[in-house]
């Protein structure tokens, strides 16, 4: 199977503002990419972008459709979920899984099932005497239930307890993940996601700031914390963050060969959420 998104030189203006300003990027079948930015990076702008909810200047496929002519298309075969989820008030839990039933034909209303049963949710409840949390966890079972080729998550545990969150990623890897299946996911909540992500997409004013692999992480990123008679020899390799820790330096390097950087101090990769931090301040 070709890309399941291929991005080429995209951007978005809102006046003289680049929320967008010529990102390039692909994601493979089979991938849980994260995007991982500040407030305002531009997150959300592609995103919508690659949902047809906005247009752009540039080059984007997304299941070898254009966004800006085949979002009908498109939309058969992903499913976002955002940080709220909209549901009528009115809507009982019953009710929300037969019209989905009946309008999706990659509905699997066992899965959803599934996932409410392990919540509080009952199925006689309208929306509106459920609390934001548990809004959430319905519209979660809902999307999570429909089988497509792309999932496009946007915060998609904000307002959850961290049992939730924690049990929605088990299951995300676990009962939803596939060779097939990609998944997009952008939050704040980045140590929540480390360990699910195969491809980490770090954007900062618009721009992509770092596009790798996982698995190449650890043969790009160094982290060593360096006590203080070690310093002068580990600023002569140019880290390209550090912070204090306990009196000493956490310093990050990024393209130094492990050899040089051995004698420093305790050498480990760097978390994402580190690693992040160290792009956003460069």
């Amino acid at each position: 199977m070709s890309e399941i998104v291929e991005v080429r030189n995209v951007s978005k203006h809102f006046g003289d503002f680049a929320a967008l300003d010529d990102v390039s990027f692909n994601i493979s079948p089979g991938s849980i990419v994260g995007l991982i930015g500040p407030n305002g990076a531009g997150k959300t702008t592609t995103l919508k972008s690659i949902l047809g909810l906005t247009g752009f200047d540039g080059e984007m496929r997304v299941l070898g459709e254009d966004p800006r002519s085949g979002r009908h298309k498109i939309m058969e075969r992903v499913c976002f979920i955002a940080d709220v989820g909209v549901l009528p008030r009115w809507l009982r839990v019953s009710d929300a899984l037969n019209y989905i039933q009946g309008i999706h034909p990659r509905f699997n209303r066992d899965r959803a099932e599934v996932m409410l049963a392990e919540t509080k949710i009952s199925k006689r409840s309208k929306v509106k005497e459920l609390s934001k949390g548990m809004v959430t966890q319905l519209h979660l079972a809902l999307v999570m239930a429909i089988e497509v080729d792309l999932l496009v998550l946007d915060e998609p545990t904000l307002g959850l307890d961290i049992l939730f969150r924690k049990a929605f990623y088990e299951r995300l890897l676990n009962d939803y993940f596939d060779n097939e299946t990609s998944i997009i996911i952008s939050t704040h909540q980045v140590e929540e996601i480390e360990s699910l992500l195969t491809h980490l997409l770090f954007i900062n004013g618009g721009r992509i700031v770092r596009d790798c692999p996982m698995d190449e992480i650890d043969e790009i990123y160094s982290e060593v914390l360096v006590p203080p008679n070690k310093l002068q020899q580990a600023n002569a390799l140019s880290p390209i963050h550090s912070r204090d820790i306990l009196g000493q330096k956490a310093m990050i390097f990024e393209n130094v060969p492990r050899e040089e950087l051995t004698n420093l101090g305790e050498l480990h990769a760097p978390s994402v959420a580190d690693l992040f931090v160290a792009k956003m301040h460069r």
